[in-house]
């Protein structure tokens, strides 16, 4: 297939727009709004309905919530503090958050700054979900961990994907500059960059267009509306209240790719901490998790690294990527949780005709002689129970969400449409140590899908300790 012309971008948002109309039939996706900026040319595309109970259309300045993406800001902010002299990324956390611990004695004061946002620092809070609002909802959080969540191994010893972490670093932002996450958010991200349509809450997207997500009604498979539209503030640096729209994330990723100066002219965060971002700062080995940096997830295609994040929020998932050897920035955002499959479809599309990256195979054949016996076990992590068994000759999973109390029920029960188990998943051995859910084909996993592997690590006496699915751990119970 030949690559399209870089020069006519109407030509690719015409392709871009077809793919998006006919995906959004197939799988009853709602809504679908994406971006690319390439070489000085940037296009919008949106598609669809942002609500389906009041009919609203999806458009291309239709906001939406960043989720995780924000991930990717709050590490911003916190090197811009490190620029400015306020904080040490060698430096234990508990040097500025004095009272931050966690259930194990001892445990927090060996987390350093960079662990917070390399995804290495061991917290095991990945699903606490306090219900805190206002402006103490992050000391809120902090606060609970010491009686709440313990570690799930030693700082930077593995990685696995970590809100907890990034929650601590946004208290630990307030603390230092003495204002509170959303007014850093807007100041000194949003007001610097140039994101003019972007907030910090529901009572500023009201204001304005913007989508909700929906779940597939469990009797006949129709889109319908959440019934949370955010999750508490004390998720803000995490992902769980920044909204905004598809041009403020491209002029997002622009500054990034422009070595922290904004399309605008302004420095927002020195060459030196953007290039840090930008470098692996953990490496699992294994091709379900790819290298960490600092906030960004580096994904490997071949040659070409895409420093991305996605972000989920109640009924909606969203994605940035930056591709800074090519000049280009793809961002996108569909409100149904299996839009996920679109942003990946385009991103590959992207890679291979229009920038003409040979996207090897990642996984290219299974094998059947593994020993699955040191992978069966119970995993856990907070308050998520993962039972693996042998059935019929295949590792099978069975994942249980086990809430602590009644309040992280139902806020975690809104956030996943009403589901607290998943139905039974067999896996196929790619290698000892790597599995693949079964009934996919194996060139699934070549992009952003490589997530679905699971791995297992630290195999000793016969036993694997860890298991790691969706870049996240879970540990041998």
């Amino acid at each position: 297939m030949l690559r399209m012309d870089t020069n006519a971008p109407h030509t690719l948002e015409a392709w871009i727009r077809e793919q998006i109309i006919a995906f959004c039939e197939s799988a009853d996706v709602p809504g679908f709004v994406a971006g690319v900026f390439h070489r000085g040319e940037q296009i919008v595309v949106a598609h669809g309905t942002a609500n389906v109970a009041t009919g609203a259309p999806m458009r291309e300045d239709t906001g939406f919530l960043f989720g995780s993406v924000t991930k990717v800001m709050t590490t911003t902010l916190v090197l811009q503090q490190v620029d400015r002299g306020l904080l040490d990324l060698d430096a234990p956390v508990v040097t500025y958050l004095p009272g931050f611990a966690l259930t194990e004695p001892g445990a927090a004061d060996k987390i350093l700054v960079r662990h917070l946002i390399s995804h290495t620092n061991g917290i095991d809070a990945d699903l606490y979900f306090p219900d805190a609002r206002g402006r103490h909802a992050l000391e809120t959080y902090v606060d609970g961990l010491a009686s709440s969540c313990g570690t799930l191994f030693a700082p930077g010893e593995q990685l696995s994907y970590s809100n907890g972490g990034m929650i601590v670093a946004g208290r630990l932002l307030e603390v230092v500059t003495g204002r509170s996450f959303n007014d850093l958010l807007e100041r000194d991200v949003y007001a610097a960059v140039g994101m003019t349509d972007s907030g910090t809450s529901a009572e500023q997207a009201i204001l304005r267009s913007t989508a909700v997500g929906h779940f597939p009604d469990p009797q006949t498979m129709a889109a319908t509306p959440t019934t949370m539209f955010t999750l508490p503030d004390t998720w803000g640096p995490a992902g769980g209240t920044p909204i905004g729209t598809i041009a403020d994330l491209l002029a997002f990723g622009r500054t990034h790719l422009a070595g922290g100066v904004s399309p605008s002219g302004a420095r927002v965060l020195s060459a030196g901490s953007t290039a840090l971002m930008q470098q692996v700062w953990h490496d699992m080995a294994t091709p379900n998790v790819p290298p960490m940096g600092l906030g960004w997830v580096r994904y490997p295609f071949g040659d070409t690294t895409v420093l991305a994040m996605s972000g989920a929020s109640p009924g909606g998932v969203s994605i940035l990527c930056v591709v800074p050897e090519h000049d280009l920035v793809f961002t996108a955002f569909g409100n149904t949780p299996g839009a996920i499959m679109l942003h990946d479809q385009l991103l590959q599309w992207l890679l291979s005709e229009q920038l003409g990256v040979e996207i090897p195979a990642l996984v290219t054949e299974v094998e059947q002689d593994v020993d699955l016996t040191p992978y069966v076990g119970t995993y856990r992590s907070d308050q998520l129970r993962v039972d693996v068994a042998i059935v019929e000759g295949r590792l099978e999973e069975r994942t249980t969400y086990e809430p602590a109390d009644e309040t992280q029920k139902q806020i975690f029960t809104a956030f996943a449409g009403g589901v607290t188990s998943a139905p039974p998943q067999r896996y196929v051995p790619i290698r000892p140590g790597l599995f693949a859910p079964a009934g996919y084909p194996l060139e699934a996993f070549d992009g952003y899908l490589r997530l679905l592997l699971v791995s297992y690590h630290d195999v000793h006496d016969g036993h694997a300790r860890f298991r790691n699915g969706g870049g996240r751990l879970t540990r041998r119970a």
